[in-house]
């Protein structure tokens, strides 16, 4: 039975999910329908658009995000203190990027001079849409209402487009958030669409490959030696950007280092699509050793993630506190965290 998604979501125990949403028609979302010969290549886009254009506007940011055929893919990270900090403008021009608004808060935006109890009314509807720019029901509602919108007009129908509402999932800590985010940036490696993660089209981390390039260029041409800083300002501003390994005053981001998740990447694509598990064992990439996750467990969990756990997915410890916090009478996956995060 599924939970409510009030039970699924937790911004005490952590701020990383990992959700997903599947087409209900035989049409593809995208790509090519083989029935018909009609080609939605074309509707990738306007999600992967849709997605960098709301973490513009949202108080939550992407982590890795995926789009395939008939399905996507998002991990984001919600910036609770971020929403808590915006004035009342801020939260009115952010939400009127979206939507209208009540004739009050347009008045307000233009200047008008309202009444002390109009500017109230104002302040208790900009504190609705503070709780709505920060809620992963409004973000996840944002894209699909607008994609479905847009594909019944162009297929001249109407009803259902998406199967459902959107599955969620709680990463209680960094090794569950790892293997989440690798998991989706090489869902089209292990669908045999693409050869390698950086020509994954409509992958996140194809975009965070374009840019390590395009930046590497940059600084060879201008001859400039590569930090930390760098590496943290050259990524993507519409992904949550890799800072390193954790450390005192680590600023807010990725806790990983960008060079060794993209080698993880890719080492982890080669044993994937050529069937090679050794690639892993002999390179021995930084992050899993970090982590302590052996090279089969990091495979078994890149490859089945969504069928290996079902709900909150962390180390026991995360997991327990997460369970406590939302009263379950049972730890789901914990046998499963246990044996692949060991």
């Amino acid at each position: 039975m599924t939970s409510p998604r009030k039970q699924q979501i937790s911004l005490a125990d952590t701020p990383y999910y990992h959700c997903m949403t599947r087409c209900v028609r035989r049409a593809f979302l995208c790509g090519e329908d083989k029935h018909s010969g009609q080609s939605f290549e074309h509707r990738r886009g306007w999600i992967e658009d849709k997605l960098h254009f709301l973490t513009t506007v949202f108080a939550i940011e992407m982590c890795a995000y995926a789009v395939m055929s008939n399905h996507y893919h998002v991990v984001v990270f919600v910036d609770e203190d971020k929403a808590k900090q915006w004035s009342m403008n801020e939260v009115l021009e952010r939400w009127h990027r979206l939507h209208k608004g009540t004739l009050l808060t347009q008045q307000y935006l233009n200047g008008d001079n309202l009444a002390t109890p109009l500017v109230d009314m104002v302040n208790a509807t900009a504190e609705i849409y503070r709780q709505r720019l920060m809620d992963i029901s409004w973000f996840m509602r944002e894209i699909n209402e607008k994609v479905a919108r847009q594909a019944n007009q162009e297929d001249e129908c109407k009803g259902r487009f998406w199967e459902a509402r959107f599955k969620s999932q709680a990463l209680l800590d960094e090794t569950a958030l790892v293997a989440c985010m690798a998991y989706v940036d090489l869902n089209p490696v292990r669908a045999n669409i693409a050869d390698t993660p950086e020509t994954s089209n409509h992958t996140s981390v194809k975009l965070r490959c374009e840019q390590a390039k395009a930046s590497e260029n940059t600084r060879h041409k201008a001859n400039h030696k590569d930090n930390q800083t760098d590496n943290i300002s050259n990524q993507p501003n519409t992904l949550m950007s890799f800072v390193g390994n954790p450390r005192e005053n680590m600023p807010k981001g990725l806790p990983f280092d960008l060079t060794d998740y993209l080698q993880l990447m890719d080492i982890t694509g080669r044993s994937i699509r050529e069937d090679k598990h050794g690639f892993i064992e002999q390179s021995q990439p930084e992050i899993l050793k970090r982590l302590n996750i052996s090279a089969a467990h990091w495979l078994t969990i890149t490859t089945e993630f969504r069928t290996q756990f079902h709900g909150a997915v962390g180390r026991e410890a995360a997991l327990t506190d997460f369970c406590e916090h939302q009263h379950f009478k049972r730890r789901q996956n914990l046998s499963h965290c246990n044996r692949l995060f060991a």
